[in-house]
């Protein structure tokens, strides 16, 4: 492999990104959700201790006249990790490129986009968890150093050549740390952060604000009951919103709470924001099997589901909500998921509480 092979591979990476951006900008009017996103930091709502550091970290950067160090998000989907991403280049005036671990399947995709960057260009990696070992390697050296360590040939005669990048940021999110190796995340010099749930003042804020940006006139009262239904979710609000936008306009409708209702009740979701996933989870582990405990395999056949799915998608927003426990046992509904399910209270749960 040759240095030509690699110029050749970030011209075809170039190409590809400027044919790209061309479609999105004719596209813009198309994509709600990147209309919908921050520019400015006093846009962005919540998060407040993320943003202060990051806003600290990028302003002595400047000062120093330095580029900004890398920086890993993580947390649930939904929460803004994309978006503070976007927020940092717009802030920063750098450009930014993305693409997202599983679409970097090759050593060779990895050094096509990192020769290809300018300097002080940002790059941005989705689901970094999901990045190939060998390719995680090579980022180590780009990170820590700025140089791209390739091995050319194959056993006694291969030799390895050092390729200078330009400076950089990696900006780097993912659902799953844990699966983030250690010295990987060990090289975020910037920090690494967690995004956390955002409150259902914070959410009315943000349904607000997309309210006007989409110009739908929505009620005070239509406005917390979205954001009262949401999962603690900016990304889940906007969706409820565009959604219940729909159904006024429509039904010819006020954008009201009965309206809101009405919309939400289409896509089955009820006033705690579960939708049919969840119900069906708390009625099987209620009727079937008497509330638990009950082990995640036996909850898995019943429900002809993954484990991973039920693991991942459907249990943490029944735990936050306390709908259900996880116990050394299995898995047990509590007093408030019978009492929201319309299910007579067992006498063990009711003299727990006593």
């Amino acid at each position: 492999m040759s240095s030509t092979y690699f110029k050749s591979s970030a011209k075809r990476y170039n190409t590809i990104m400027e044919e790209k951006n061309k479609k999105n900008e004719n596209l813009d009017d198309s994509f709600l959700d990147q209309t919908l996103r921050p520019t400015r930091w006093d846009e962005y709502i919540g998060q407040k201790h993320i943003k202060d550091n990051v806003k600290l970290l990028l302003r002595a950067a400047e000062e120093r006249g330095h580029i900004p160090e890398h920086l890993l998000f993580y947390g649930p989907p939904g929460l803004g990790k994309t978006t503070i991403a976007h927020l940092i280049a717009h802030e920063t005036g750098r450009q930014m490129k993305v693409t997202s671990g599983p679409a970097i399947e090759k050593v060779g995709d990895l050094a096509s986009i990192l020769t290809n960057l300018a300097p002080g260009d940002i790059l941005f990696i989705d689901e970094i968890h999901r990045l190939n070992k060998m390719v995680e390697e090579i980022l180590y050296p780009a990170m820590e150093s700025g140089v791209l360590d390739i091995i050319i040939g194959k056993g006694p005669s291969a030799r390895t050549i050092q390729l200078d990048l330009p400076p950089f940021t990696l900006i780097a999110a993912t659902t799953r740390v844990a699966l983030v190796s250690s010295p990987l995340r060990s090289r975020f010099s910037g920090g690494v952060f967690r995004m956390e749930f955002y409150s259902d003042e914070e959410i009315a804020e943000i349904v607000n604000r997309s309210s006007k940006l989409l110009e739908t006139k929505l009620e005070e009262d239509g406005l917390k009951e979205i954001a009262k239904r949401s999962r603690f979710t900016p990304r889940t609000a906007n969706y409820f919103l565009k959604r219940c936008r729909d159904y006024a306009q429509v039904n010819k409708m006020k954008l009201n709470k009965e309206t809101v209702k009405g919309a939400l009740a289409m896509l089955s979701i009820d006033e705690l924001g579960l939708n049919n996933s969840d119900r069906r989870f708390l009625e099987v582990l209620i009727e079937k099997f008497k509330g638990g405990p009950v082990g995640l395999k036996t909850m898995s056949a019943a429900l002809a589901e993954e484990e991973a799915t039920l693991e991942e998608v459907v249990e943490p927003y029944l735990i936050q909500l306390g709908l259900l426990e996880r116990t050394p046992r299995g898995r047990v509904a509590t007093e408030k998921a019978y009492l929201h399910l319309s299910f007579a209270v067992p006498k063990n749960l009711q003299s727990k509480l006593l």
